[in-house]
């Protein structure tokens, strides 16, 4: 990362079994997940705020351009593994926006996953009825 201009900024978001790989390079503010628009991809107005959060709180938002891959999970769950990974790579940019991010949380994987199934039981938890005779 000599130059401005080619600076490129990789970290990796996650949030229940989604995972996201950005990268961060300097320019219009574009948002590619997948090799389509961002609004295209995810869908609804309120995930697309989501993963623009880390990007309005530290008022780089329209500085640089965002290139994700995602895969697993939901739409909603990329949506969260996609800020998650923003915030990341913001923070690669510039250590000082470390702080404001982790007061808002950006910085925090949502780490709930389903849980696994037991021997014996019928799902994590649900156990057989109880049979008296």
């Amino acid at each position: 990362m000599t130059t401005q201009a080619q600076a490129r900024y990789r970290a990796t978001g996650k949030r229940k079994t989604s995972i996201a790989r950005v990268t961060l390079t300097p320019g219009d503010g574009t948002i590619t997940c997948n090799g389509r628009p961002v609004d295209a991809y995810l869908g609804r107005p309120a995930l697309v705020a989501q993963t623009k959060k880390p990007l309005v709180l530290t008022g780089l938002e329209g500085s640089y351009d965002v290139v994700a891959r995602l895969h697993g999970g939901g739409v909603s769950g990329q949506a969260g593994a996609l800020r998650h990974g923003i915030a990341r790579a913001l923070c690669e940019v510039d250590p000082n926006l470390r702080v404001e991010l982790k007061r808002e949380g950006l910085l925090t994987r949502d780490a709930r996953i389903k849980e696994r199934k037991k021997a014996g039981l019928k799902g994590a938890r649900k156990r057989p009825q109880f049979s008296k005779r």
